[in-house]
């Protein structure tokens, strides 16, 4: 798509519903589902005019990824909410966190970066999880799955659709939701979900295909991240 105006500029609150709006032009731009786009804080909306404003002579969609989180939470997460906790909650049951490797190298690496994150869910989430060896399925406690569960109902549907990325990406919403809670940072984060590939880069030659293809789930992650921070901070919009 050609460029079609000349400034991105950030509104006010809309007059009835609360938050900040991007404007080209003058005029407030819309979802791919032509749903208003109002976002929760001016950070956050500064971050998708910033995407407009820096856009060339087209319009590069992959480019944008705030605007694609933002537009994704309003389009499909407010009106399949229910659904998409659901299928962000289902990772706790298969957590890759919980999966060791039979190689005794691999699983002492794994060990020293996943079990204080296990640690910490236990122990601030309330939620305990079963650790086995190998790919062989391991049945979680209930409970535990739905005190995770609790805690991703408390995302806003901004907050969602960026975790929805992190929990997809990484295979782990235990990692996700440390990232979220700042218990680590998206570095760590990162590292954590993965050892694996790391460990198998260190016995076998990586091609470039594959490094490109983690460069790129990495920076999915670090934009995922950004999206959440900024729909929690700075100035928030209020009714």
């Amino acid at each position: 798509m050609k460029r079609f105006y000349k400034n991105a500029t950030v509104d006010g609150a809309d007059p009835v519903d609360s938050g900040f709006v991007v404007l080209l032009d003058g005029r407030s731009i819309k979802t791919p589902g032509k749903n208003s786009m109002i976002l929760p804080t001016r950070d956050v909306a500064e971050a998708v005019a910033g995407e407009w404003q820096g856009q060339g002579e087209k319009i590069d969609p992959a480019s944008m990824p705030m605007m694609r989180f933002g537009a994704t939470a309003i389009d499909r997460v407010a009106t399949q909410r229910e659904a998409v906790i659901n299928e962000i909650s289902a990772f706790g049951g298969h957590d890759l966190l919980c999966y060791r490797g039979d190689d005794p190298d691999l699983a002492v690496l794994q060990a020293k970066s996943w079990q204080p994150l296990l640690d910490w869910a236990s122990e601030f989430l309330g939620a305990n999880l079963t650790v086995t060896e190998g790919i062989t399925s391991v049945d979680q406690d209930p409970v535990a799955l739905e005190k995770l569960e609790r805690r991703v109902s408390d995302c806003s549907d901004m907050q969602l659709s960026a975790l929805h990325t992190m929990t997809s990406i990484t295979g782990s919403l235990i990692i996700s939701l440390a990232l979220i809670d700042q218990e680590i940072d998206v570095e760590q984060a990162w590292e954590a979900a993965t050892v694996d590939e790391r460990f198998q880069e260190a016995q076998w030659a990586t091609d470039a295909e594959a490094l490109e293809r983690m460069a790129i789930r990495h920076e999915a992650v670090r934009d995922a991240n950004k999206f959440y921070s900024l729909c929690k901070s700075g100035d928030p919009a209020t009714n």
